[in-house]
């Protein structure tokens, strides 16, 4: 049985720096508990322990990647009464965090308010607004009014398509937040797919930092791993912000699919280097109701960044039923 590594969460005092985080610490909690009632073909409400993942999960999801998955003690409507809108809005009590009910870490105790609506605009695109107020009485610092807007489509290029990503939102601190500041977020994208599996993108994603304070852009309820490389270096935002320029690569062969991601970081604000990453990802389906997955990070560090040079491996399975 490996033990030595760092589960983080304070879940393994004496592992803090020695090892990189690996966020699966041992335990078990309630996964999701709710009740849904239909008020009609347009309106549902939901009440209890459930998931909440919203657009592609960067301000707020499951990490589902982890054991033990994000969910949320919340009050939600779902609606489309609206022509052409998926309306969801959720009033969150308690986050039920990834390190489990055994760590303080394992539990937000928030009054936080989630609006989320998603516009289809036609066949190709769509525009979704959103708010996201978070009001964090365990981590003050965490507090934050987020506004944004995310405009995503597809553009068919000959036998391909182009998937095309413009986001841009603004934050700001709130309620009990004891640092006033203001930053931004950008993210633009491009990816060229082919029916064959064949893939090629190019994205641009930027965490802002408030120049005065170096206060940056804070992202506390999203599935982080799925963002900033997978060797998890970047979980917490650093304070002059950060710039991720990253190309993707996708190819399938056979029953595989193939994975590769190079990532450039540097900072928002100040002439800084962070470092460099490679990603690299195969999985396939082993039978009809089982998968595998072999996946592994490589990050380099700048000489001249707080970081160290850091390799991760996963081997996962999956059963579905």
């Amino acid at each position: 049985m490996l033990r030595d590594f760092n589960a983080g969460g304070g879940t393994s005092p004496t592992k803090e720096g020695v090892y990189q985080t690996v966020a699966d610490p041992k335990g078990s909690d309630l996964n999701q508990l709710y009740l849904d009632y239909s008020v009609s073909d347009d309106w549902k409400l939901r009440i209890g322990r459930q998931r909440v993942n919203l657009d592609n999960q960067r301000f707020v999801g499951g990490v589902g990647w982890r054991q033990n998955e994000q969910t949320y003690d919340a009050f939600a409507i779902i609606s489309s009464a609206i022509p052409n809108t998926a309306l969801t809005y959720a009033y969150v009590t308690n986050v039920r965090r990834i390190f489990g009910q055994s760590s303080a870490a394992g539990r937000m105790d928030v009054d936080t308010h989630l609006l989320n609506a998603k516009v289809t605009v036609n066949d190709s695109w769509s525009v979704t607004p959103y708010f996201y107020y978070i009001d964090n009485h365990n981590a003050a610092s965490t507090s934050t009014s987020t506004i944004g807007a995310r405009l995503a489509g597809k553009v068919k290029v000959g036998e391909g398509k182009i998937g095309l990503l413009a986001e841009f939102a603004t934050q700001s601190d709130a309620t009990n937040n004891p640092v006033n500041y203001d930053a931004d977020y950008v993210h633009l994208g491009g990816l060229w797919s082919m029916d064959n599996g064949l893939g090629l993108g190019i994205d641009y994603e930027s965490l802002g930092t408030d120049s005065s304070n170096l206060q940056s852009f804070r992202t506390p309820l999203a599935t982080l791993h799925a963002f900033q490389g997978w060797a998890d270096m970047f979980l917490t935002t650093p304070g002059n912000g950060i710039d991720d320029v990253f190309v993707t690569a996708k190819f399938k062969a056979g029953k595989w699919n193939l994975t590769g991601v190079y990532h450039d970081f540097s900072a928002e604000t100040g002439n800084i280097d962070y470092g460099t990453e490679f990603d690299v990802s195969a999985g396939t389906r082993i039978t009809k109701n089982y998968g595998i997955l072999f996946k592994g990070a490589f990050f380099s560090a700048d000489s001249s960044a707080s970081y160290v040079d850091t390799n991760k491996f996963w081997i996962m399975f999956t059963a579905n039923y």
